[in-house]
C-alpha cells in the first residue's frame, strides 16, 4: 500500500513526519500543501482531518493526524529503525522528553518564531524577552543531555531527536534574521553557546534522506 503524506513547508509538525518516513526508509507519496492558499482547509483535507491541520498521513485506508500520533503509528506499523527505543523503559523516557519539550518550551519558542519570522507580534517587548530567556534556559537542559550522548535519549537517533530538531532549526532560522540581533545573543552562534546542541544539529542533518525533508521555501539545504 502507498503512504500518502500531506504537509506544509516549514511546519515543524510536518517536518517531524517527513524525518520519520526518511529515517525508516519508507516509500511515500509527498503532497505539499500551500498554507498561504489555505489548501489544508480544502474539503478533501477536512474529510481526513476535520481540524484542517497538517500533517496528515494516509496509509492505505487508514488516516492518522497529529504528528506524535503519526510517529507512534509508524513505529508500531513499521518497527524497523525504531523511533521509540527497544524497551518499555526507553520508550517512556523518549515520550517523557518529548512531552517535557512540548509542555515547557514549545509555546515560548513559537512566540519567538511568530514575532521574528512571521511578524505576528511586536519584535521587541517584555514578553518576547522573557520567552527568549526561557528558551535559552531550556536549551541548556538539552545541551546537558547532548554533552553525555550523541542523541537526546540513548545511543541512537529516536523520536525525541526528530520531534525536537524541527523546532530548534526553526528557532535558529528566526534568530538569524537581521532584526533579531538583540535577542539572538543568548543563543547564537550556537557553536559557542551550545556546542553539543550545534553538533547534534549537524548529526541530524547528516541522516540519510534528510535533504529531502528540508523546507523547500527555505532555499538550499545546509547538508545538500
Amino acid at each position: 500500500m502507498t503512504i500518502d503524506v500531506y504537509w506544509g513547508s516549514g511546519s515543524p509538525y510536518s517536518w517531524r513526519v517527513l524525518l520519520a518516513l526518511e529515517l525508516k526508509r519508507l516509500p511515500y507519496t509527498s503532497h505539499r500543501l500551500h498554507l498561504e492558499l489555505q489548501e489544508h482547509k480544502a474539503p478533501q483535507m477536512l474529510a481526513m482531518n476535520p481540524r484542517g491541520r497538517l500533517p496528515v498521513v494516509k496509509d492505505g485506508d487508514y488516516v492518522v493526524f497529529e504528528s506524535l500520533a503519526v510517529l507512534y503509528y509508524l513505529d508500531l506499523k513499521y518497527p524497523d529503525q525504531p523511533l521509540f527505543g527497544r524497551s518499555p523503559e526507553e520508550a517512556a523516557v523518549i515520550m517523557r522528553v518529548i512531552n517535557e519539550f512540548q509542555a515547557y518550551n514549545e509555546s515560548a519558542l513559537m512566540l519567538i518564531v511568530d514575532a521574528l519570522l512571521y511578524g505576528r507580534r511586536p519584535r521587541l517587548d517584555e514578553e518576547l524577552t522573557q520567552a527568549m530567556h526561557h528558551v535559552a534556559n531550556e536549551a541548556r537542559t538539552i545541551e546537558a543531555r547532548l554533552a553525555k550522548s550523541d542523541w537526546i535519549v540513548g545511543e541512537a537517533v529516536s523520536a525525541a531527536d526528530i520531534a525536537i530538531y524541527p523546532f530548534i532549526r526553526l528557532l535558529h532560522r528566526s534568530l538569524s534574521e537581521p532584526s533579531a540581533q538583540e535577542l539572538s545573543a543568548r543563543f547564537l552562534p550556537a557553536e559557542v553557546h551550545y556546542p553539543s546542541l550545534a553538533k547534534w544539529m549537524q548529526r541530524v542533518e547528516s541522516l540519510p534522506g534528510f535533504a529531502k525533508t528540508w523546507p523547500p521555501h527555505w532555499g538550499e539545504c545546509p547538508r545538500s
